[in-house]
């Protein structure tokens, strides 16, 4: 006697998890779930899905350079954001009437204390001189190549700020309430570049290569402002001086690793917070004695 044939019900199709109407026979080799071709990621063997890539990363160390950088592609982002955003502001200035974004935004010692702002602010305004921001633009471009994937973004944006307020410093430093530079408005980054001339000088020796071209070009621009007039030697002092300053935070205050750890990068921060604390004080001092 036979047993009636009683057929298997049908079982549904595997669907990606992420894309339920996605049809998927592959599956990913760490968690076995259904993957479609969007959500497949090739591995070392067969594939993996987003999730378990994701989920993987975050147990990879990620790498950093010599300076603690986060280790890129080498793009200097960072920099040719700060040459749009400059030269968006010299293209407003020709734009507005002459002289007026300078007025809004440009410093000097008479006008920093009731508007700090203008320490950073400056930095963003040339003179109508072409050659004032394409060399400035030029510089940053150049420096910037080297040392953003050299320090990382953070680290550099943090140097251009504090290059473009020790420039400012520098200049309150050296001026009297009854000298014309009180009240003279000051534009320009190049309190900013100088002290990415600074750092460059340090790290170059930190890393053991020679600074004999550097330091020819630092003579050149140290000798530009006793030629030509109306640039200020003060301001790129200062963001030479702070440069300096930060790069020997950055290429010498690191805790050495234990073994089998990474080094700890964390002293950059304070290290450059000291600076910045520094440079307050130094401004807020001077204030309060004229």
């Amino acid at each position: 006697m036979t047993e009636p044939f009683s057929p298997q019900p049908p079982t549904a199709p595997p669907v990606c998890p992420r894309h339920p109407d996605q049809i998927s026979y592959v599956r990913c080799q760490r968690c076995s779930r259904p993957t479609c071709p969007t959500c497949q990621r090739q591995a070392a063997v067969g594939v993996q899905c987003v999730d378990c890539v994701a989920e993987g990363r975050k147990t990879v160390r990620q790498g950093r350079t010599v300076f603690g950088g986060t280790v890129t592609d080498g793009r200097p982002t960072l920099t040719f954001g700060i040459i749009g955003v400059t030269v968006a502001f010299f293209v407003l200035q020709m734009a507005m009437p002459p002289g007026k974004v300078s007025y809004l935004l440009g410093f000097s010692p008479v006008v920093g204390d009731v508007e700090p702002w203008r320490f950073f602010t400056a930095a963003l305004v040339h003179s109508a001189n072409f050659m004032h921001i394409g060399f400035n633009m030029y510089a940053l471009y150049i420096l910037g190549q080297f040392l953003e994937p050299a320090l990382g973004r953070a680290r550099f944006m943090a140097l251009y700020l504090l290059g473009a307020l020790g420039g400012s410093v520098m200049i309150l430093l050296l001026a009297t309430p009854d000298s014309r530079s009180w009240n003279t408005l000051t534009v320009g980054a190049s309190g900013a570049v100088f002290a990415l001339f600074g750092t460059l000088f340090v790290v170059q020796r930190r890393l053991g290569g020679s600074n004999r071209g550097l330091l020819i070009l630092l003579g050149i621009n140290a000798a530009i402002p006793f030629i030509v007039p109306n640039i200020s030697w003060q301001g790129h002092l200062g963001g030479f001086l702070t440069g300096l300053a930060a790069g020997a935070v950055l290429a010498f205050l690191v805790k050495k690793p234990e073994i089998g750890k990474a080094a700890d990068f964390s002293r950059h921060w304070w290290g450059l917070g000291a600076i910045a604390v520094v440079l307050v004080v130094l401004a807020v001092a001077k204030y309060a004695i004229v």
